[in-house]
């Protein structure tokens, strides 16, 4: 029997702090026009996305929901699908888990040239501890490793990159030392799994909550969302070798803390991300309300947004990406429409420009849409080459189950 996880770990303690926001902010619009492309139900077709898509050459979308699928098992809301968006909006369910095959994701997917898709399950598997797994193009899927506790890791949130030999590399937010304090790990194209580096959650960090990207020469990138100096979360590298260099540790206050997400790197090798909260002291109870980063080669980082909770959102859990021009966009959990949310919002889709200037592309409204708009999108966004946006929420939609609403698949049109 799957043990219940973390349900919106992260996603409850960042809308209790949006709530406490009293701070209205006022920032740049544009107008986007947004598409439901896809309403989740629960069963069959999944629900409660809570990462973010990826896209083929055909415009077809592929990723994973937490809950739903099968009626019952894992939390009796269901163990979480794998599934395919089509451009028109068909959902196709591609893979239902069952428990023992791997439960509950929380990770995207990646993709190889034979079309198969690679991904984690945060629980699941021969020790309820998560896995990694394999999809390939007739909807078999092989469990590639089953986390088994220390000093193997467990339960990972994020999923993972892909090298060009086949080899998987992720993170575990738990095991390694005792039931601390996480892993980055590889699986090999036979399901090896070697244990890169363990976090002692201290000055390495702690805590690994987003996955991780890979440099030309095999350097691996991420953030902890504990851990460092002030133990408020780090940004890392760990080489080929296994040795890790703490890149930048968060002290908190205006600076930023908590980061959820793993990171971007342009080619410059300059890193971009998002912390949960930091920033601005005076909002969100004195947590700060999240902000927006860029941290240089040498180590500077500078905080090129700072979110306030109100119109400008509030709380980003996902990561941002990058366009040919140096903009940033994101999601965040909290802010937006606050008539939405109990006052708090129900999340936003915004850009940060190289100035530093914010403009919201696109807020939420949750149950008050029509049809029902999406609700807390803690996933990041995928852009095509038309400027189009496209995303996931993890709540939010048309319809509802367990007095809750499932989550939806959007599009943003310039």
């Amino acid at each position: 029997m799957l043990k219940e996880f973390w349900r919106w770990k992260w996603i409850s303690l960042a809308l209790a702090i949006v709530l406490m926001s009293t701070v209205v902010a006022t920032p740049s619009m544009q107008a986007q026009t947004e598409t439901l492309l896809h309403s989740f139900r629960n069963w069959p077709d999944g629900a409660n996305p809570q990462a973010g898509l990826i896209r083929d050459a055909a415009g077809n979308f592929y990723g994973t929901t937490y809950y739903g699928g099968m009626k019952h098992g894992c939390t009796g809301h269901g163990c979480g699908v794998v599934f395919k968006v089509g451009k028109a909006g068909k959902e196709t369910v591609l893979y239902t888990f069952t428990g023992p095959d791997g439960g509950l994701p929380m990770g995207g997917l990646v993709r190889d040239k034979p079309g198969n898709l690679y991904g984690t399950t945060s629980a699941g598997g021969a020790s309820d501890l998560g896995t990694v797994f394999k999809l390939d193009p007739s909807g078999h899927e092989t469990v590639l490793h089953s986390f088994t506790g220390p000093p193997d890791g467990e339960n990972p949130f994020a999923g993972l990159v892909l090298d060009p030999r086949g080899n998987l590399y992720g993170t575990t937010e738990g095991g390694g030392i005792g039931t601390c304090c996480g892993t980055v790990f590889k699986v090999d194209t036979t399901g090896k799994e070697t244990v890169v580096y363990t976090f002692t959650g201290g000055a390495d960090g702690g805590g690994p909550f987003g996955g991780l990207i890979r440099d030309k020469a095999s350097n691996l990138y991420g953030t902890t969302f504990g851990g460092g100096t002030s133990d408020l979360g780090i940004v890392f590298k760990v080489t080929p070798n296994g040795t890790e260099t703490v890149l930048y540790s968060f002290v908190g206050g205006t600076d930023g803390q908590f980061p959820a997400a793993g990171v971007i790197m342009d080619s410059a090798g300059n890193l971009y991300g998002t912390t949960k909260n930091g920033g601005n002291p005076t909002v969100c109870n004195g947590f700060g309300c999240g902000t927006v980063f860029k941290l240089a080669k040498n180590g500077t980082e500078t905080v090129l947004y700072s979110f306030s909770g109100g119109a400008d959102g509030s709380a980003p859990l996902a990561g941002v990406i990058r366009d040919t021009a140096g903009n940033l966009y994101g999601t965040t959990v909290g802010g937006g429409n606050l008539s939405c949310g109990s006052g708090s919002g129900c999340g936003t889709v915004f850009k940060v420009d190289t100035t530093g200037k914010e403009t919201v592309l696109h807020s939420f409204a949750g149950n008050h849409g029509d049809p029902r708009d999406g609700d807390e999108p803690s996933a990041g966004l995928t852009r095509d080459a038309a400027g189009n946006l496209y995303g996931t929420t993890s709540s939010g939609g048309k319809y509802q189950n367990f007095n809750f609403n499932v989550g939806t698949v959007f599009k943003l049109s310039p």
